[in-house]
């Protein structure tokens, strides 16, 4: 499925990628739309071969976001990207609390070039990179001159997309990439924020119910084996449950798709007539 560069007007509607659909829209959906859609995105990897590479092994369409210019950066986006799964630079931002960023971090007091350069130095540390989410970034993603630094440079890359991971609740950083008509979208839910089974798999179960809720969740975990130990049980039950995972381009086209479907269905049988005479 073709992932869209930027925003879809029809008939005067801007719709524009990563917009949250509401809570009611699922219900007046085409049938065909129906079908629950998740995204699962794998943060952190790079540093640590043995949990990168179970992580790796985890069964379907699980999208790898990998820190840049790590140990295992480039082998392990490559081992993904051979595998026919999608990759992603999580990229280090500066955070309230002062926590090293560790390479290729961004911060509030780099110029403007010095942010450029090193955001592409760490694009190129991670090949086949579809897109990109912060890592920390407590500080940084509440920046709207930074981050508007950012979603200039991910426009002017070709079908590079943006997931805010929502570290902080004054993120501004979703806000600015879609005013750059970029596409995108947020975390619904942190699925291992505690390291413990009953919490990751209450946090799964969530995961799960929101997606039955409103046709889509995005979720974000980690590498630790906990995490890994669940997911490798669970992750198989989705299709079982009818819930499809899909790479996070996809998961954005098909969001627009039925925003799409329901711009059109809520269109009364004059209004349709008169759109399709103008084609």
């Amino acid at each position: 499925m073709a992932l869209p560069l930027r925003g879809t007007l029809l008939s005067g509607l801007l719709l524009l990628p990563g917009q949250p659909l509401l809570a009611g829209e699922a219900a007046q959906l085409p049938r065909d739309s129906m079908r629950p859609v998740v995204g699962l995105i794998i943060d952190d990897l790079g540093d640590r071969l043995h949990d990168g590479l179970r992580a790796i092994a985890l069964p379907g369409q699980v999208t790898y976001s990998i820190l840049p210019q790590t140990t295992y950066s480039h082998r392990f986006a490559e081992q993904v990207y051979r595998q026919g799964r999608e990759v992603m630079l999580h990229q280090p931002m500066q955070a309230v609390t002062g926590r090293p960023m560790g390479p290729g971090g961004l911060s509030i007091n780099m110029t403007r070039n010095d942010f450029v350069n090193t955001l592409r130095s760490n694009l190129d540390s991670v090949p086949h990179a579809r897109g990109i989410n912060n890592h920390m970034g407590s500080l940084l993603t509440r920046h709207p001159g930074q981050m508007g630094w950012l979603m200039h440079e991910l426009w002017q890359q070709d079908n590079l997309y943006f997931v805010d991971s929502i570290t902080t609740n004054q993120t501004v950083a979703l806000k600015v990439a879609l005013e750059h008509q970029l596409p995108g979208l947020r975390r619904n839910i942190f699925i291992d924020h505690d390291r413990n089974d009953a919490s990751i798999r209450a946090q799964f179960a969530r995961f799960v119910a929101q997606a039955r809720a409103v046709g889509t969740s995005v979720a974000i975990a980690h590498p630790y084996p906990e995490t890994l130990l669940v997911l490798e049980q669970m992750l198989p039950t989705l299709s079982e449950q009818g819930i499809e995972l899909l790479p996070i381009s996809e998961l954005i086209a098909h969001r627009n798709q039925r925003r799409e479907q329901l711009w059109q269905a809520s269109l009364s049988p004059s209004q349709r007539g008169v759109k399709s005479s103008k084609q």
